[in-house]
């Protein structure tokens, strides 16, 4: 089955996530432990989980470096969860964090248009800092 374009513009921001927060050689912390690892071997872990809404699922400010124990044992189990919500809060202020989470059941209608774009915006931004690590 192909892979839908929703999928590829998640896959993307998922890596863009990890690689822009990455330092020159690659590392990045988990935002919800603080670990440090290669981007590679990190997930792009959403604040709003994706499938809880289609109004956040794909914006920048939602997907950041988590390692892969928080993203999927720990923000089921409330942890990570927490600390996530308190490094939302410290990087972008609780007026905006409360701002996300108020609007998250707001539906987005995305098109194939509006797919293609972020796909190719988060394609630039990734071969940017690619050429950053290198």
């Amino acid at each position: 089955m192909p892979e839908t374009l929703r999928a590829k513009a998640m896959k993307k921001l998922q890596l863009l996530a990890r690689i822009s927060a990455a330092d020159d050689h690659g590392y990045v912390d988990c935002v919800t432990c603080g670990i440090t690892k290669h981007y590679k071997e990190m997930d792009g872990g959403h604040f709003i989980p994706k499938g809880k809404s289609s109004y956040w699922a794909l914006e920048v400010e939602n997907v950041h470096p988590q390692c892969k124990a928080c993203n999927n044992w720990g923000m089921k189990h409330g942890s990570a969860a927490q600390a996530y919500t308190i490094w939302m809060i410290d990087y972008y202020g609780k007026d905006f964090v409360e701002h996300m989470l108020e609007t998250q059941r707001k539906v987005r209608k995305l098109y194939t248009a509006d797919y293609r774009d972020m796909i190719k915006q988060f394609t630039k931004d990734i071969k940017y800092h690619e050429g950053r690590i290198s």
